[in-house]
């Protein structure tokens, strides 16, 4: 019974602490969803958190949960699954939020989730314990997704000049600030709808590992109304460090380049999540409002700060496997 008990508490220690990973994901991540909103004096920033927490948690009747399949099951071998390992995966994923975060770095908090897995799986088990096909579709889509963003940000700045060429600035900005809360909704719709399925994946990882939920049985209702909540929560309080990095230092977005830049990055979200790839958010809105900013003129966009960024990005993965294998080894002794 002695044993049990310190069982079930070693695993709700672990879902809080994936409940924490979810609110400093909304956390970090909240720029992705009204850095452009914001920037563009489309809303003020604490109705744009409100606006973006809202629809972070209405994606819950929105998607299905294919991407959650994927971090539970498409990652790294179900079978290696303990304590440690969810342990060490959280603390990475967790300490490389932080540090980007701080520094104003927009870093993806999916590939630090994905990179903190990798890390403890490896710890454990070596390389026979990854899941291979899960792993290449996250990787590859470090590439995809804000190229994809880029080439619909791009044609759609195109296409908007185009349909407006005889329009007056003041009547396009008119038009496109309302517009604008229509494509930041679907952002943030997108947002929830792929980011908060991570941390379920995790937590079900969880609980089929330690017999708390047989493998066979859906996912539990009470971890997937958590998950968007502490999604939503972590949106409301926002990271204003790297809205500042989002919405002004990449590129000067209007109303028309924010609409742009969301509805392409928006697109991307609902195909990724559609098809159960987990995608950075981060990725695939920088990608679009470099699209909309090199659309009217490439020098707009200040190639220095971007080219910061994807750096940060192509770290992500390895320095948060890195983190996370010494947190395994640390969970071993302490859990």
């Amino acid at each position: 019974m002695e044993s049990l008990n310190t069982g079930l508490w070693v695993v709700i220690l672990l879902v809080t602490l994936a409940f924490a990973f979810d609110f400093i994901n909304g956390f970090h991540d909240a720029a992705n969803s009204i850095a452009t909103v914001v920037s563009t004096g489309v809303l003020k920033p604490h109705h744009a958190v409100i606006f973006a927490a809202v629809f972070n948690v209405v994606a819950v009747f929105v998607f299905q949960l294919k991407v959650a399949t994927t971090i539970g099951r498409g990652t790294i071998d179900p079978t290696i699954v303990d304590y440690h390992v969810v342990f060490g995966a959280l603390v990475g994923a967790i300490t490389w939020n932080l540090l980007t975060w701080y520094f104003g770095i927009p870093s993806s908090s999916s590939h630090a989730l994905i990179g903190g897995l990798v890390g403890a799986a490896l710890a454990k088990s070596g390389s026979d314990s990854l899941v291979w096909s899960g792993i290449g579709k996250t990787v590859a889509f470090i590439l995809i997704s804000p190229l994809l963003g880029f080439l619909l940000g791009s044609i759609l700045m195109l296409v908007v000049s185009w349909l407006f060429f005889r329009s007056t600035p003041i009547r396009v900005d008119r038009w496109f600030r309302r517009l604008q809360l229509v494509s930041a909704a679907l952002y943030s719709l997108g947002h929830g709808g792929n980011d908060a399925q991570k941390t379920m994946g995790i937590i079900w990882m969880l609980l089929i590992a330690t017999g708390y939920s047989a493998a066979t049985a859906p996912m539990p209702v009470w971890v997937i109304i958590m998950c968007y909540l502490a999604m939503g929560l972590g949106t409301l309080f926002g990271g204003w460090r790297i809205v500042k990095t989002m919405g002004q230092k990449i590129t000067k977005l209007k109303p028309v380049g924010g609409f742009c830049a969301e509805t392409g990055g928006a697109i991307t979200l609902f195909l990724a999540t559609a098809l159960g790839i987990p995608v950075s958010t981060t990725h695939t809105i920088t990608g679009a409002i470099v699209g909309v900013g090199s659309a009217s003129n490439r020098r707009n966009v200040r190639w220095g700060i971007a080219g910061n960024i994807v750096w940060a990005w192509i770290l992500t993965i390895p320095a948060t496997a890195f983190i996370s294998a010494i947190a395994w080894w640390i969970g071993t002794r302490i859990l």
